[in-house]
């Protein structure tokens, strides 16, 4: 077998020109499976044998995006070797690979982000224009739990200023209808009369909610900037995206006790399960408390 694990990682070189970086990873889980296996051909390695492979490498404690690429790496291999004829039958066309775990998301608590929201009204109280839409900005993304394309994208009509309720369209151009709160309602009413007209002077007359410098609509990539500039230092980030506030956001409502489908909802997301891992959040959160707080942790 080691014969052909290393006619394979050269193939991976020369021919599919792969970076030396993955071509040695690859050789060295292929190198892996041959001291596991001993000294057996190639035609030797059965479904049984991978599966117990990747058994020990769970047991080791690997990384489960280690135990992906391990099993990517045999897939590969095998299906090399079945074309070049060297197997008759490919053992990995059984072999399930390990899901990835999901990251989960950086959360800011509500007392930091108190603080940011509260830092960036004190910067927009001498009626600076800029400072003005960055906190309104600020403000509805956390109220809202928007994503950043939604807060861009939506336009002065899709405000309803007195019921408190912005409609965006998030993906699959799919439309919902989202509440804000009191602080959040202050921060755009301030916005919209103070700054909004004096950015719009500046454009051609741009129907979008927040306006850049020039007066066209913000894009996502100013509105990247004015969440990272304002909320990287307090949770000591070197950079930090609108995400984070709507991670927080859905994070917060579920502390709070919102249930899980009313969270979804006010998201916008298709599958519960996507909004179960912000239940991770808080399980974890709960089991730091516990081991700091209880006597017999």
């Amino acid at each position: 077998m080691t014969e052909a694990a290393e006619a394979y990682a050269t193939q991976l070189s020369s021919v599919r020109r792969l970076s030396p970086a993955t071509v040695r990873a690859y050789a060295a889980d292929l190198r892996d499976l041959a001291a596991v296996a001993g000294d057996v051909e190639v035609t030797e390695v059965d479904l049984e044998l991978l599966r117990d492979w990747l058994w020990r490498a769970t047991e080791r404690g690997d990384a489960r995006t280690t135990i992906a690429r391990r099993t990517a790496s045999v897939r590969g291999f095998f299906a090399w070797a079945l074309e070049a004829g060297l197997v008759e039958t490919d053992p990995t066309v059984r072999l399930v690979a390990p899901k990835r775990g999901r990251a989960l998301p950086h959360v800011a608590t509500a007392g930091t982000l108190d603080d940011v929201l509260a830092a960036a009204s004190a910067r927009a109280a001498d009626g600076d224009v800029i400072a003005l839409r960055d906190a309104a900005v600020l403000e509805l993304l956390y109220a809202a739990a928007l994503r950043v394309a939604e807060l861009c994208g939506a336009d002065l009509d899709d405000l309803d200023r007195g019921r408190h309720t912005i409609r965006v369209v998030g993906k699959g151009s799919k439309e919902r209808i989202v509440p804000y709160g009191a602080a959040a309602a202050h921060a755009l009413d301030s916005y919209l009369t103070r700054a909004r007209p004096a950015l719009a002077a500046r454009g051609a007359g741009s129907p979008a909610l927040f306006l850049g410098a020039r007066g066209g609509r913000l894009g996502t990539r100013a509105a990247y900037d004015i969440v990272s500039r304002a909320l990287a230092p307090a949770v000591g980030a070197d950079t930090i995206g609108p995400h984070a506030l709507r991670h927080s956001a859905a994070t917060h409502l579920l502390d709070g006790g919102a249930d899980l489908r009313t969270v979804q909802e006010l998201l916008g997301h298709a599958s519960l399960g996507t909004t179960q891992i912000y239940t991770h959040v808080s399980a974890e959160k709960l089991t730091a408390a516990y081991r700091l707080a209880h006597p017999r942790a």
